[in-house]
C-alpha cells in the first residue's frame, strides 16, 4: 500500500508534466489530465495489469483514453512507469513533428498506446470490441490464459456523441462485465459548462442500458478504488462517474473551459505549483515519486511471468494456435483452399449476385479460418454475411463467431476496430453501401490505424432497384476511395469475389471494403487462373492488348462493358475490357504495368453506376464516362439502367461516335 501523501505526489507528477508539456508546446489540453490525475494514479498503481517493458503481452489489461485530447495524462504515466519509448525528452517534444507524443494518442506511432483516439466517443465504442474480443478468446482458449479487463477514461464529449449510445447499449446487452468506464465528470466542454447543451443523467442512462453505474468523488482515491473493486466483481459492464475539477490546482482557470484546450501560461502554472505543493522546476520529478512509479511498473512483471508459466504448460496445439492468431498468420491450408475454390467457380460458373458469391466464399473461409468473426447491422439476410459454420454469439455464450450488432452501423464498425486491435481475430461486418455514411468515422480510423477490418457493403448501386435514391449509393465509392490506406473492392463476379476476400484476409495493415451487388451476375472468368488477378487492382479481362477502344468497368458494369465490346466489334472496330476491382491496388503497381493496362486506345470509356470522380486517372479528362451524375430513382432494375443510360448500347454508341469524330 502506497503512503497516501506519496500517492498524492505521484498524482501531482502527472499534473505537472501535463502542464509543462502543454506549456512548452504552446498547444494542448492540460485540464483533463490535471482533473483525472488521482483517478489515473489509482487505476495504474492498483489495478491495471500492464508491463511497460512488455507492452504487447497478450493478457495485459487494455487501457483506452477515449478522451484522447487529454493525451498528456497517458504520456505522463508511460514516462513515469519507465517507458523506453515515451521518455522525458519525448514529453518535451509534445505535439512536435516526428515525436512519440502527438496531439492525440496514436497506436500506430507510439508503443504502449492501445488504440488511436481523439474523435470523441470512438474510444468508448472501440472498447466494446476490445472487451468482446477478450470474452471470445477466453471462451475458446480458457480463462487461465485469457483473463483481463478493458478500462476506459471517457469525457463529457465522449458521452454526448451519438456513437456512445450504440456502444453502451451493445455492451450492456452482451453483458461485457470486464469493461469498466471511468467518466471524467467535470461538466466542462469547449464552449463552457455542459448545462449549455445537456441535462441528461448519465448514471441513469448507463443503468437503463444494462450497466452498473455509480457516482464517486474523483479526488477521493479510496472511494475510486472501492468503486473499481465493485466493478471488477460485477456481472455487468460498469461506469464510474468520477466527479472532478478540470484544471485542478490552477488558481484562476480550474473548473473553467479556459483550462480545456490551451496552455495555462507561466503565471497560472506558477500558481498551480504553489497550490499543489510542487516546487520543482519544469519536467523535474523528485526521486521518491520516480521510485514509487517505477516500483508500480515492477509489480506487474510477476503477473506477466506467472501468465507465461501457465501458457507454457498448455497443450502444444493450443499454444501454436494462440501464437498464430496473435501473429496474424493465416492457417497453412488457406492458399490451397482458395485455389481449389476458384477452380470450382470457373467450372460451375454460378450466376449469382456478388453478395451471394460472398456468402458462398464465407461458407468456405469460415470453416478454415477460425479467427473470422462476422456480423451485420441487422441486415444478415440482405448482406449474406453469415457463413454456415458460424453460430451466433450471445450474452450467455461467447463461443459464437457471428455477432448481431443491431441497427448500429457506427457502433459495429468501431467495435470491429477494437476487435482487430485487441488481437486474435479477423473481424468483418456488413451493411448497405449507402449506410457507409453512418460508419465512415470508424472506417477512417480503421485506415488511419491500419486495423485489418473487412467491411462488407452490399446493395452497391442503383441496381438495388425499388428502394430508391435514399438507398442507392452514387457518390459513396468515390468518397470511400478518397480515404488513404483503405482498399475499396468492387468485384465483377464470383471469381473476383473469392480473390478480393483472399486479399482482404491477407492484408494485415489496412482495412478493406467490399462493395457487392444485389443483382445476379455471370462468371466472366471462365478460364481458371492460379494468379490472383484482382491483386493487381485492374487487369485485362477480355480482348487484345491493343484496340481502338478500351472499356474500364467495375462490379456489375463489367458485364455491360463486355457486351459493349461485342457491339463495337460488330461495327468493325476493336475493343478491350479492363476490370478494375480496386483503384488503390492498381495505383500501387509499377509504371510499366499501369501503362500497359490502361493502354493507348484512341477512345477510353469507363462504366460504373456511380459518379465519375476518380475515373479520369484511367480515361483522362476527355474520356467517356457512362454512369451517374444525379441521384437514382425508385423502379425495378430493368428500368433504371436504361433510364440512366448505363447500358452496353450506350457505351458502344458513345465509343463509336467518338471514333468516327476522330477520323
Amino acid at each position: 500500500m502506497i503512503d497516501p501523501q506519496l500517492e498524492t505526489r505521484m498524482a501531482n507528477a502527472i499534473r505537472a508534466l501535463a502542464m509543462d508539456s502543454v506549456e512548452k508546446a504552446k498547444s494542448g489540453h492540460p485540464g483533463m489530465p490535471m482533473g483525472m490525475a488521482d483517478v489515473a494514479t489509482v487505476l495504474f498503481t492498483r489495478f491495471l495489469k500492464f508491463d511497460v517493458a512488455q507492452p504487447h503481452w497478450p493478457d495485459r489489461d487494455r487501457f483506452i483514453l477515449s478522451a484522447g485530447h487529454g493525451s498528456m495524462l497517458l504520456y505522463s504515466i508511460l514516462e513515469l512507469l519507465g517507458s523506453s519509448v515515451v521518455t522525458m525528452d519525448e514529453l518535451k517534444q509534445f505535439r512536435q513533428l516526428h515525436s512519440k507524443t502527438p496531439g492525440h494518442p496514436e497506436n500506430f506511432h507510439t508503443t504502449g498506446i492501445e488504440t488511436t483516439t481523439g474523435p470523441l466517443g470512438q474510444g468508448l465504442a472501440m472498447s466494446v470490441g476490445f472487451a468482446l474480443a477478450e470474452r471470445m478468446l477466453a471462451a475458446e482458449f480458457g480463462e487461465d490464459i485469457v483473463d483481463h479487463h478493458t478500462y476506459v477514461i471517457a469525457g463529457d464529449g465522449c458521452l454526448m456523441e451519438g456513437v456512445s449510445h450504440e456502444a453502451i447499449d451493445l455492451a450492456g446487452h452482451l453483458k461485457l462485465n470486464k469493461l469498466i468506464v471511468l467518466w471524467d465528470d467535470n461538466r466542462i466542454t469547449i464552449d463552457g459548462h455542459t448545462d449549455l447543451a445537456t441535462s441528461i443523467d448519465q448514471v441513469a442512462r448507463f443503468k437503463a442500458s444494462g450497466w452498473n453505474a455509480e457516482h464517486v468523488d474523483g479526488f477521493d482515491r479510496e472511494a475510486v478504488a472501492a468503486a473499481i473493486e465493485r466493478a471488477k466483481a460485477s456481472d455487468k459492464p460498469s461506469m464510474i462517474a468520477c466527479k472532478t475539477i478540470i484544471g485542478y490546482g490552477a488558481p484562476t482557470k480550474a473548473d473553467s473551459h479556459a483550462s480545456h484546450g490551451s496552455a495555462l501560461g507561466a503565471t497560472e502554472i506558477a500558481g498551480a505549483r504553489e497550490a499543489l505543493h510542487w516546487p520543482y522546476p519544469a519536467f523535474e520529478i523528485p526521486d521518491d515519486v520516480s521510485t514509487a512509479w517505477h516500483e508500480t511498473a515492477k509489480r506487474w512483471v510477476a503477473d506477466r511471468e506467472a501468465w507465461e508459466a501457465r501458457f507454457a504448460a498448455r497443450e502444444h496445439d493450443v499454444k501454436s494456435e494462440f501464437k498464430r492468431r496473435f501473429a496474424n498468420v493465416l492457417p497453412g491450408n488457406f492458399e490451397a483452399a482458395i485455389e481449389a475454390y476458384k477452380r470450382s467457380l470457373s467450372d460451375t460458373k454460378p450466376k449469382v449476385a456478388t453478395r451471394k458469391s460472398s456468402e458462398m466464399a464465407l461458407d468456405m473461409l469460415t470453416a478454415i479460418v477460425p479467427e473470422m468473426v462476422g456480423g451485420s447491422a441487422d441486415l444478415t439476410g440482405s448482406n449474406l454475411t453469415r457463413g454456415k459454420p458460424q453460430r451466433p454469439l450471445t450474452p450467455d455464450d461467447y463461443s459464437g463467431r457471428y455477432i448481431h450488432y443491431g441497427i448500429r452501423e457506427f457502433g459495429m464498425s468501431a467495435a470491429m476496430n477494437g476487435i482487430a486491435q485487441h488481437g486474435g481475430f479477423a473481424p468483418y461486418g456488413g451493411t448497405f453501401l449507402v449506410f457507409s455514411d453512418y460508419a465512415r468515422p470508424a472506417i477512417r480510423l480503421s485506415a488511419l490505424t491500419g486495423a485489418p477490418v473487412i467491411y462488407v457493403m452490399t446493395h452497391d448501386s442503383i441496381g438495388l432497384g425499388e428502394d430508391g435514391p435514399t438507398h442507392q449509393p452514387v457518390e459513396h465509392l468515390a468518397a470511400l476511395r478518397a480515404i488513404p490506406q483503405l482498399n475499396v473492392f468492387r468485384p465483377a463476379d464470383a471469381v473476383e469475389v473469392a480473390e478480393v476476400w483472399q486479399i482482404a484476409l491477407e492484408s494485415r495493415h489496412n482495412p478493406s471494403l467490399l462493395a457487392l451487388s444485389r443483382q445476379n451476375l455471370p462468371v466472366l472468368r471462365v478460364q481458371h487462373s492460379s494468379e490472383n488477378k484482382s491483386a493487381r487492382g485492374a487487369y485485362l479481362i477480355d480482348g487484345p492488348e491493343t484496340a481502338d477502344v478500351t472499356l474500364f468497368a467495375t462490379g456489375s458494369e463489367v458485364e455491360i462493358a463486355v457486351n459493349a465490346k461485342a457491339k463495337i466489334e460488330a461495327a468493325g472496330r476493336t475493343a478491350r475490357v479492363v476490370s478494375v476491382p480496386c483503384f488503390e491496388l492498381f495505383f500501387k503497381q509499377d509504371e510499366a504495368y499501369r501503362a500497359a493496362t490502361i493502354g493507348n486506345s484512341k477512345v477510353k470509356v469507363a462504366v460504373e453506376a456511380a459518379i465519375r470522380q476518380g475515373w479520369d486517372a484511367f480515361i483522362g479528362n476527355d474520356g467517356i464516362f457512362i454512369g451517374m451524375s444525379t441521384f437514382g430513382a425508385s423502379a425495378p432494375i430493368e428500368a433504371l439502367y436504361p433510364y440512366f443510360g448505363i447500358t452496353a448500347e450506350a457505351a458502344a454508341d458513345a465509343a463509336l461516335k467518338r471514333l468516327d469524330s476522330n477520323t
